[in-house]
């Protein structure tokens, strides 16, 4: 069976693109259908055998925002006449490809657009009003052309229905296994810890406040278009490492009092992380964080969304003593075992039944 996969964009590293590399691990001698590439910010894709680009790459340092009205002719003007499946994973244009029959395509959707549906969490690029009804109604049109849609959390399956008015089944993404390392008992380091992209929409800017008020020391790993405004807004007890790989990034996971998850997400990849490294998450109370942190077991919630809510769940905190004999996390609900099992089933049931 030829398979295809599609994605959105090749220009970042974020939870979305550990899932993309979950689909390479399946299927590795599948090529990758995208809109753009930046090599350099997306270098983890040269595991994909091949990656077809669109005519946007001539445009890419421009980045996928700006490009955002041209994607839905980008991604219709793939041809996949030569393969069995199509899997999209997407968030935006990629779910819009069109198949011809006998080629199967299923979506794995991260969630519905953001920027089109959610315009309060979402504070990237503002396009016109003609320009936003226009991909409104495209991706609404485009919602429609996968076989199947199968979604990454509860949060995403309602999202799919109430804006697309499809059905979806939910699989988890999975933790990666290197995340799961052998338990480290005794005391934890001093510092919280936030893993994400510095982008506006994942509200580190609301942690930031609320640790400079406090004082407490807090590492944040990630990088992004905010990283100098962020920078500023930062104290002294505030340190900031970029990216760091992995093996680094599962000993700060380790170390941590706890992991600071102050956006909301359509399923959180990096609370799950924390967890699997047997470290409690503080979660903004909405979206997929909820499906994956067990309030005082394995973490705290807070709201509304601000630094003051986060501030008060921080001081109630247990430090160095979070309920050692309750922690308890469901590696089997998110491994990759289940993850591999779920798609060879899906995969055998519908597109080759």
């Amino acid at each position: 069976m030829k398979v295809a996969l599609v994605y959105d964009w090749l220009d970042s590293w974020g939870g979305a693109e550990r899932v993309l590399l979950e689909f390479n691990r399946l299927f590795p001698q599948a090529p990758i259908y995208t809109s753009l590439y930046q090599p350099k910010r997306a270098d983890f894709a040269k595991k994909f055998p091949k990656i077809e680009v669109s005519f946007l790459q001539k445009l890419s340092s421009f980045g996928h925002r700006f490009l955002a009205p041209l994607m839905p002719l980008a991604f219709e003007n793939f041809d996949f006449t030569d393969f069995d499946l199509v899997i999209s994973v997407s968030s935006f244009a990629a779910k819009g490809v069109i198949t011809k029959p006998p080629t199967k395509h299923v979506c794995y959707l991260l969630t519905p657009t953001r920027f089109l549906w959610f315009p309060n969490q979402y504070q990237g690029k503002k396009f016109p009003k003609i320009v936003n009804n226009y991909l409104k109604t495209w991706d609404k049109i485009a919602s429609q052309r996968p076989d199947k849609i199968i979604t990454i959390s509860g949060t995403v399956q309602k999202r799919c229905q109430e804006i697309y008015q499809r059905p979806s089944r939910v699989i988890y993404p999975p933790v990666n296994n290197k995340f799961s390392p052998p338990v480290k008992r005794g005391r934890k380091a001093n510092f919280f810890l936030i893993v994400s992209r510095l982008e506006r929409q994942k509200r580190v800017d609301l942690a930031i406040r609320a640790f400079n008020d406090l004082g407490w020391p807090l590492i944040i790993i990630g990088i992004g278009s905010q990283e100098k405004r962020l920078k500023r807004l930062a104290k002294k007890n505030i340190r900031f490492l970029g990216k760091v790989s992995d093996q680094k990034l599962i000993g700060y996971y380790q170390k941590a009092q706890a992991v600071i998850f102050p956006q909301e997400e359509d399923f959180g990849l990096v609370a799950l992380e924390a967890l699997a490294c047997q470290t409690p998450v503080i979660a903004f109370r909405a979206g997929g964080a909820v499906e994956i942190v067990k309030e005082g077991q394995t973490g705290l919630f807070f709201t509304p969304q601000n630094s003051q809510s986060l501030k008060e769940a921080l001081l109630k905190f247990p430090k160095n003593d979070y309920n050692k004999d309750n922690f308890y996390f469901d590696r089997k609900r998110f491994n990759q075992k289940t993850f591999t099992s779920s798609w060879k089933e899906l995969i055998s049931d519908y597109v080759n039944g």
